[in-house]
């Protein structure tokens, strides 16, 4: 039985590294890109993708590839094959009328294995907004639910966790009160040692059911950083009980009760942001500065909490899931967890609901400073619903796009993301509260 654990551990974390990190490099490399250089055009004009196919980063031969042309997270609307000449091809893929992305996808199939190019050129980005229609009585429905929250005494718990504290920064297991009898948030705390005062950073998580170590290395650069779980359970628990509730009780959280605002899955995540901000609210050594930070869902949550909480300074989300997922009622591309791609759920009560809860009905009240990320081959968090996100945002904001990524942040996104919240809260910490 231990053995059994430990393997199952190993192996979660192992899933989780790879869930964060790039794709390892492989033998066989299909790059496609437009031949114009261009990673934006405008609607009306016509793209060419070039293909180019390497194996040890040498050009490789006449191979046969096959292809798909399509708007982003659409239907082919046009495929086929084509020869490659001295691993080097092109592909005229037309254009589109409106705003929006287009994407060539290219597969190899070569000694039994699958590979896959794929390049995403948007046309007008900058102009995209979205499907969803915030509910007229939007901000109504989360005063009161935020305020039916608070109506729960915090009782917070702290448990120091020795064996993670270093010289620098202490490490909490905690927990806290959220929206209802015994329902309560977890999360790893991490505060710097000594007597001082510090801003702090809100980490949101990702999808997923996972256990949570703490950002240690970056508190000791003088930050108090909560790391969230969602599920009100503890966060540092063995990984085979996280295993068997993501494969079990837990699976398709994102869909439950989809079709009642008051019951759906993320009100009680929400909420949980808010009292998470009044759990750090209370610790002694919090300066009174805080951003909240996330990426995937949690970059999702990092603007819907942003945008409900005036405690909140600035944001940092990147490629952020749960935006305007209505799109695919309008025939386009709709944001992560893509319920909405199956017609059998466009019905008025799960239309609704989502949009109490869609990252773009929140956006439009975002205030703070923040730092936004993602990437053109996305297809959890498709570029059409992050960057109709963005647009919306009316306070200041600067944008990184990594044209080339898919659902992974790079080293030098991951860089710059940290690098921007360390320094905006450092210089909001240099001046008078």
């Amino acid at each position: 039985m231990k053995l059994s654990r430990i393997h199952l551990l190993l192996c979660a974390m192992l899933t989780s590294a790879m869930m964060m990190a790039q794709p390892a490099e492989q033998q066989y490399k299909v790059s496609v890109y437009p031949s114009s250089g261009e990673w934006n055009t405008v609607p009306g004009k016509d793209v060419t993708f070039n293909i180019s196919l390497t194996k040890c980063n040498v050009p490789y031969g006449d191979a046969e590839v096959r292809y798909e042309i399509s708007q982003d997270m659409m239907s082919p609307m046009k495929k086929g094959t084509v020869k490659l000449k001295n691993g080097h091809a092109s592909i005229k893929a037309g254009t589109m009328k409106t705003p929006g992305f287009m994407r060539c996808r290219v597969f190899l199939k070569e000694n039994g294995r699958d590979y896959e190019g794929r390049a995403t050129v948007g046309f007008s980005p900058e102009k995209l907004q979205p499907v969803t229609v915030r509910p007229a009585d939007f901000k109504q429905f989360w005063d009161s639910t935020i305020t039916k929250a608070r109506k729960w005494p915090l009782e917070p718990v702290m448990t120091l966790v020795p064996e993670k504290c270093t010289d620098k920064v202490d490490v909490y297991h905690v927990s806290f009160a959220n929206n209802d009898w015994a329902s309560r948030m977890y999360g790893m705390l991490c505060v710097p040692k000594g007597d001082g005062r510090y801003p702090a950073i809100l980490k949101l998580p990702g999808a997923g059911i996972r256990a949570y170590n703490g950002e240690v290395d970056r508190a000791s650069k003088g930050f108090i950083i909560l790391e969230l779980g969602i599920h009100g359970m503890p966060v540092n628990l063995p990984g085979d009980v996280y295993h068997r509730l993501y494969n079990g009780a837990l699976k398709g959280y994102h869909s439950f009760n989809i079709n009642d605002r008051e019951r759906f899955y993320y009100k009680r995540v929400i909420t949980g942001c808010v009292r998470a901000i009044d759990f750090i609210e209370q610790l002694p050594q919090f300066n009174g500065y805080l951003a909240t930070f996330g990426g995937s869902q949690g970059g999702g949550l990092s603007i819907i909490t942003a945008s409900i909480d005036p405690r909140v300074n600035a944001l940092v989300s990147y490629y952020p899931a749960m935006s305007d997922m209505a799109g695919y009622t309008k025939g386009r591309a709709g944001g992560w967890p893509h319920t909405l791609k199956d017609k059998k759920y466009h019905t008025p009560e799960v239309i609704n609901t989502l949009a109490y809860f869609d990252v773009s009905s929140f956006a439009r009240d975002v205030k703070v400073p923040g730092f936004y990320t993602f990437g053109y081959n996305d297809m959890v968090c498709p570029p059409t619903t992050t960057y109709s996100v963005y647009n919306v945002i009316d306070a200041p904001k600067e944008l990184m796009i990594t044209e080339t990524s898919e659902h992974f942040a790079y080293a030098e996104q991951h860089a710059a993301i940290w690098r921007w919240v360390m320094n905006f809260l450092k210089n909001c910490s240099n001046t008078t509260k």
